[in-house]
């Protein structure tokens, strides 16, 4: 038995028009409800609420500010999830939905909720059906996408498994609709500044997120355990050959060798950092090759206002990302340990939270 998360972008959901396609919808639940039928635990990352929305309305011409994405929302969310539940119900399968923001993963106690709520459903054979709240949601507290938002339930739920259906048929070598000569990239092992490059140059208007954002969504998926095929959701039967024939369809991203552990997931998927620390080459090889917490003298700048507890983003001084980790001091203080030895710090400040600036037990790496 395999834990799935199934995205579905806006392009998959409309067939590339204005208003959702419920044939195409139907033939996904007619998998969905196959592999349910195999023994398969599914959890569905559905967009399609705005363009529900505009569709319920008639496609009114509203101007495109984040009011009017939000009152799409809001009249499309039910009428999404109407039409879903009446679809599953074709095949006896219950839904429930769940709407969440960055805020719902921001804290432990929040994110540790979310994912009782969804463990609970796929205990009791309700096919979760998950998406960002959009009608609420606004740009500091969204996940972005619903790209990112499938790899973070993927870690919620601790899946085996999450397909990203798009309108592609996976990441290229380069930009299959400008190039010819483009090839399909089978597997991928490694995510790297090159991969990132090619993903950058293709996308699609139809959704909020392009082929950056699934693989960003695949670095962080994968580093949970999670194994990631991007594929084309107009491929016939392709959760079916996927799941149940082993197919090789679309990119298929290798999950990582020694998942991380829980708090480290959370850490990963949950709270959005508000503060950046950049290094130099002795502390980014002391937390990449040696497991090592982050000292105040290998701290070059701080950028942002933060507080202790808070999420950080840890940049080499190539400006490349190297890790993420929890605050143990804040922005200010930070500002005055720059490049202080650790002995120093009680002296500097007047008090000391210990040693490091970032503890390894707060930190997870995301340069690889």
């Amino acid at each position: 038995m395999k834990r799935i998360v199934i995205k579905l972008g806006t392009s998959v959901l409309t067939g590339g028009t204005k208003q959702l396609n419920r044939p195409a919808m139907l033939e996904i639940v007619r998998q969905c409800a196959e592999l349910r039928e195999a023994g398969h635990e599914i959890i569905l990352c559905s967009s399609g609420a705005v363009a529900a929305g505009r569709e319920r309305l008639n496609f009114p011409d509203l101007p495109p500010t984040l009011p009017s994405k939000q009152l799409f929302a809001a009249v499309g969310q039910s009428r999404l999830m109407l039409t879903w539940e009446r679809l599953f119900e074709m095949y006896g399968l219950h839904v429930g939905q769940i709407l969440l923001t960055r805020a719902d993963l921001e804290f432990r106690n929040r994110y540790l909720n979310a994912r009782d709520t969804l463990h609970a459903l796929l205990e009791y054979g309700i096919i979760p059906i998950i998406n960002e709240n959009d009608a609420v949601a606004t740009e500091e507290i969204r996940v972005g996408d619903n790209d990112n938002l499938s790899a973070v339930t993927a870690v919620l739920a601790q899946a085996d498994l999450l397909i990203m259906l798009t309108d592609q048929p996976g990441l290229f070598t380069a930009d299959p609709r400008t190039d010819p000569q483009a090839q399909l990239i089978r597997e991928v092992d490694q995510i790297d500044d090159q991969l990132r490059q090619l993903a950058g140059a293709s996308g699609t208007n139809l959704g909020t997120g392009g082929m950056i954002t699934k693989l960003q969504a695949a670095a962080v998926a994968r580093r949970s355990g999670t194994e990631v095929v991007i594929a084309a959701g107009k491929e016939p039967n392709v959760l079916t050959r996927l799941v149940l024939k082993g197919e090789a369809i679309g990119t298929h991203f290798t999950p990582e060798q020694n998942p991380l552990e829980s708090r480290k997931q959370w850490l990963l998927a949950g709270a959005k950092p508000t503060g950046k620390l950049v290094v130099d080459q002795g502390a980014v090889s002391a937390l990449v090759n040696h497991g090592r917490s982050l000292l105040p003298a290998g701290v070059l700048h701080v950028q942002g206002k933060f507080g202790r507890g808070d999420t950080l983003i840890i940049n080499g001084q190539d400006g490349h990302e190297v890790a993420r980790g929890l605050a143990r001091y804040t922005s200010q203080d930070m500002r005055r340990l720059l490049g202080v030895q650790s002995a120093e710090i009680e002296e500097r400040l007047g008090y000391t939270y210990g040693a490091a600036v970032v503890h390894r037990n707060d930190l997870v790496l995301t340069c690889a």
